[in-house]
């Protein structure tokens, strides 16, 4: 079983790191980057308030070992740090990029240690290495994890506390304070996690409920006070843990609220206020509830709109997931609502993963599955408790399923971020039907410097290109297609298909006369525009 841990383990991590050393930035990586240096050498807060500190300091590890140049003096906004770092510093972008990257990319693997101990608890040996199987082998968790992002390390620390929580059951000590801290880590990483705590508070009082039932405690109001104080004990040190992720940046916790910080007003204000949470946490928050006050622009199943769709989320889902790992989510969930032994669990695990899905569903940014993260990596859990089911075939089927699973992610190797199951066409497709981190985040340039290099050397291109990346340091020597008259572009005409989903009608337009020769990486789309007809 540890061979087999390990090679899932393994297998998962050679996916990560080709992943990570062959894209260039993506849009948010840059700012992230950028800011956990300012964290770890300057003691400064103000940059990427809207964040916690904790993800971005476990990022910054990377860029701190490698001993990446930081321009001191650079004093210009927080979404050009990351770009100065990169690209005016002095410094390799594939380097700063790929150091950024790798804590990540440990912390993923970690947590599928996590992922398999969970399932192992509830469904042995072979629900931990279906669970494991799974999540190794997730499209998503890959794209994500192999990224310098916060999504995924977020939902891993929420994933992390649930299952301490359910070990604390039977033993509170040490697994009820680990997982107040595994808590207090998720908070301190990003602050879509507030959705988990009111489940996961409630969750820390079971033991005590639990004991009265089994007439171990005969007092109702003993046993009421008992999980009050397992739930308060929780959320106490989940609360150290984000004072701490603060004052590690800056121990005199110096901070004045920055200009732009929307007034937040009603209950979202109150709640604000009333966190006992410090001043920048309160503020990244009002940050945050600000964003959920703009419109932003969706794209699902080639129609653009505005504003936000309630059912968003799960069609991308639908879209995005191997067909065999949902057939085993529901299996799973089924199995843990129907199986007696598995029963108690289901509120641990199908109860947070609802709550947070509910939650990100009702935000206003229709922007990629990376919102639900949280889903694959617990339904990963469910689904190992498939095999506890007692017909004959079972696990026969749970490793077909298992084995399909993993067929489709390696066939989308490398490109695992516009990844979309057969049932909507393949990761070629996936531009077609949702856009963004779904598909196409600015991860490409470096591919296309390549493929422009190769077959279309010499030749006049054009570049409509959506990212944190500057095509000028990848070799690219390309004008703006958007900058002159149509007929005046001529040549190679590249276009990041997120452009083409945002149907800017001045991009329509040129494509509409272009012939389409070839594409990269799913993402870039490239045309050849011909010269204009004589008249």
């Amino acid at each position: 079983m540890a061979l087999a841990v390990v090679a899932l383990l393994a297998a998962m991590a050679a996916a990560m790191v080709t992943t990570a050393v062959r894209q260039t930035p993506t849009i948010d990586e840059p700012v992230y980057a950028g800011a956990s240096l300012v964290y770890l050498r300057e003691h400064d807060l103000r940059d990427n308030p809207e964040h916690p500190p904790l993800g971005k300091l476990v990022i910054g590890v990377g860029p701190e070992l490698a001993g990446v140049r930081l321009d001191r003096s650079y004093t210009g906004p927080q979404e050009a740090i990351g770009r100065h770092l990169l690209y005016e510093s002095g410094n390799a972008p594939d380097r700063v990029m790929l150091a950024a990257r790798l804590p990540m990319i440990v912390l993923t693997l970690l947590f599928g240690l996590v992922v398999f101990a969970f399932a192992r608890d509830l469904a042995g040996a072979a629900g931990g290495l279906t669970a494991l199987g799974l999540y190794a082998f997730s499209p998503d968790v890959i794209a994500h994890g192999s990224l310098a992002t916060l999504d995924v390390p977020a939902a891993g620390f929420v994933l992390t506390s649930v299952w301490l929580l359910w070990r604390a059951r039977n033993r509170l000590w040490p697994y009820l304070p680990l997982a107040g801290a595994a808590l207090g880590a998720a908070l301190a990483t990003k602050m879509s996690t507030l959705a988990a705590v009111p489940v996961l508070l409630a969750l820390a009082a079971v033991p005590a409920w639990s004991a009265y039932r089994r007439g171990e405690d005969k007092s109702v109001r003993k046993a009421i006070l008992r999980g009050a104080t397992a739930a308060a004990g929780v959320a106490v040190i989940a609360v150290a843990v984000v004072w701490a992720s603060y004052l590690a940046v800056d121990p005199r916790l110096r901070w004045t609220t920055p200009p732009g910080v929307p007034s937040i007003g009603g209950l979202r204000g109150l709640a604000a206020d009333a966190l006992p949470f410090p001043r920048p946490y309160r503020d990244g928050l009002r940050i945050q509830f600000g964003f959920e006050d703009a419109t932003w622009t969706g794209f699902l199943f080639g129609h653009q709109y505005q504003g936000s769709l309630w059912y968003y989320l799960p069609a991308a889902l639908l879209v995005k997931t191997p067909l065999g790992m949902l057939a085993l989510w529901l299996a799973g969930a089924a199995a843990m609502v129907s199986v007696r032994r598995l029963r108690p669990a289901a509120p641990y695990v199908l109860v947070p993963a609802a709550v947070l899905l509910a939650a990100a569903m009702a935000g206003s940014r229709d922007l990629g599955v990376r919102y639900a993260i949280f889903v694959p990596i617990l339904l990963a859990v469910a689904a190992g408790c498939a095999v506890a089911v007692r017909w004959r075939w079972t696990p026969v089927a749970a490793a077909g399923l298992v084995l399909f699973v993993a067929v489709s992610s390696v066939r989308t190797f490398p490109y695992y971020l516009p990844y979309s199951n057969e049932a909507f066409g393949g990761p070629s497709k996936t531009h077609l039907r949702l856009h963004d981190s779904n598909a196409d985040w600015g991860q490409d340039l470096g591919r296309l410097a390549g493929r422009l290099r190769d077959r279309y050397a010499g030749e006049p291109v054009w570049l409509a290109y959506k990212g944190s990346g500057v095509p000028s340091s990848y070799g690219i020597a390309a004008s703006d297609p958007l900058a002159v008259p149509p007929d005046r572009v001529r040549g190679i005409l590249a276009v990041s298909d997120s452009w083409i989903a945002k149907a800017d009608p001045r991009i329509l337009a040129l494509i509409r006369t272009s012939e389409p020769i070839d594409e990269v990486g799913h993402t870039i789309t490239i045309y050849r525009r011909p010269a204009p007809a004589a008249r």
